[in-house]
């Protein structure tokens, strides 16, 4: 048995079920690098597509049904971050699916069994497989299963996805969603530092830094919304 084979063996068990139809399970675990230069091959987008609202779905009806009194807003800012590529990704290293994933080859060498897009993409590939071999009631508890540390876990949903809150902030405002600009690079190549600044039409502005324009976008959108709720 190769490597491979062991890992899909293990992902099944992992995920307590054991796949009737395999060539469904083969594609939720195709990259679409798979296809690379040669005969193409179907690949997990499609399913992809489908597993995210099909995870959507699950934990918008989960939030409801464990907090009744919660407003939208609250409830809103939860699920984001429940069905972040963040939280999908730390799924999805849990049952070590990557290991299980079809790649290109050279692609497992630049680490793309454990980047973050990839292996979040083929975990809603792999609920969306769930689900059209399970139908909605099985697919749902296994998602419920894999989600249960998170569903546990006491955050600061502000501070973990800012930019988020920020554009829901935004909205409910009436005003544009905010607009960011880089303003500066500095540091040398291998540790730069950016500033960002982002604005919301005439309503207000901000500035942040990080080691990456994400992390600075990230830091810009929080400082904002600490100046915006009067924590300066």
């Amino acid at each position: 048995m190769n490597r491979r084979v062991w890992a899909i063996d293990a992902l099944q068990h992992r995920l307590n079920h054991d796949f009737a139809d395999k060539a469904l399970l083969e594609r939720a675990l195709t990259h679409a690098s798979a296809s690379g230069g040669g005969a193409r091959v179907a690949d997990n987008e499609r399913l992809e597509f489908l597993g995210d609202r099909v995870l959507g779905l699950v934990i918008a009806e989960t939030l409801i049904a464990r907090d009744p009194e919660a407003d939208a807003g609250a409830l809103a800012k939860r699920f984001a971050t429940l069905v972040s590529r963040e939280a999908c990704a730390r799924v999805a290293r849990s049952i070590a699916l990557g290991e299980a994933l079809r790649l290109a080859g050279g692609e497992t060498r630049r680490g793309a069994r454990d980047q973050e897009t990839i292996i979040a993409d083929a975990c809603e590939a792999v609920i969306a497989a769930l689900y059209l071999e399970l139908g909605y009631p099985g697919a749902a508890q296994r998602v419920l299963d894999l989600w249960a540390p998170l569903l546990e876990e006491t955050v600061d949903l502000t501070a973990t996805n800012p930019k988020s809150a920020l554009q829901e902030w935004a909205a409910a405002e009436g005003h544009a969603p905010p607009v960011y600009e880089l303003v500066s690079r500095t540091g040398p190549d291998h540790q730069p530092t950016f500033r960002v600044a982002v604005t919301i039409g005439d309503a207000a502005r901000a500035q942040g830094e990080g080691g990456s324009l994400q992390a600075a976008q990230k830091a810009a959108a929080l400082s904002l919304l600490n100046q915006r709720e009067g924590h300066v």
